[in-house]
């Protein structure tokens, strides 16, 4: 196996420094008060619905914007057709009912800022990448499981969104993919203007809960 020697920022990984450098906009959206109550099992089938229907936005746009720039290095180091995720969360949105329409400002800035940052700089399309695919590989495990006990779920109906079939050792898979952007070579101004657009991916992220959250009082069980 080839050992990647990673490129460093200072002292510091560009994964690194993804990580570190939007630790706080990341814990911001966690603490969101509609993320936490839909972990806490108080957001009813509605609700998650609704958080299905927004995320079906940005999915949409980031793959067909994955895809469109496949061919760029930086993209390409990191695309991969196992981690898309619009075909399972339509099973999710059939099994809960609901459609794939949804009017929600927060989704259409996202799903618009994925698109832009694509055609500004291909590298700041891979900060939206890494933010939501290495967290469905790592928080979003425990999600689903969460998500499956509080609805009393059987198996992996109405939370597919979280199921990876075609990976089976995730840390394995996000240790290779972490390497594969330390090897991409960016210059310490570069991996900042990523890091940036990780936070902005943090802040769109939230705002999604904020939007939910202003209809929270229609979501409790």
């Amino acid at each position: 196996m080839t050992v990647i020697d990673p490129v460093v920022h200072g002292t510091t990984s560009l994964s690194a420094a993804m990580r570190e450098g939007s630790r706080a906009e990341h814990e911001a959206a966690e603490h969101s008060s509609f993320f936490e109550e839909l972990l806490g099992g108080r957001i009813n089938e509605a609700g998650y619905a609704a958080y299905l229907q927004r995320f079906r936005v940005v999915y949409a746009a980031l793959e067909e914007t994955t895809r469109a720039y496949a061919g760029d290095p930086a993209v390409a180091a990191v695309f991969d057709p196992d981690l898309e995720r619009l075909p399972l969360l339509e099973q999710d949105l059939a099994f809960w009912g609901a459609d794939d329409e949804v009017d929600s400002p927060a989704a259409t800035a996202y799903a618009a800022r994925i698109r832009a940052a694509a055609a500004e700089w291909a590298p700041l399309l891979v900060a939206h990448h890494y933010t939501r695919y290495l967290g469905d590989l790592s928080g979003g495990q425990a999600i689903g499981r969460l998500l499956t006990r509080h609805f009393d779920l059987d198996g992996s109906s109405g939370v597919a969104l979280y199921d990876f079939p075609s990976i089976a050792k995730p840390k394995i898979y996000k240790d290779g993919y972490r390497a594969r952007l330390d090897a991409l070579g960016l210059s310490d101004a570069e991996i900042d203007r990523v890091v940036d657009e990780v936070k902005v991916a943090f802040n769109l992220n939230q705002a999604i809960f904020e939007e939910l959250g202003a209809q929270i009082d229609d979501f409790r069980r």
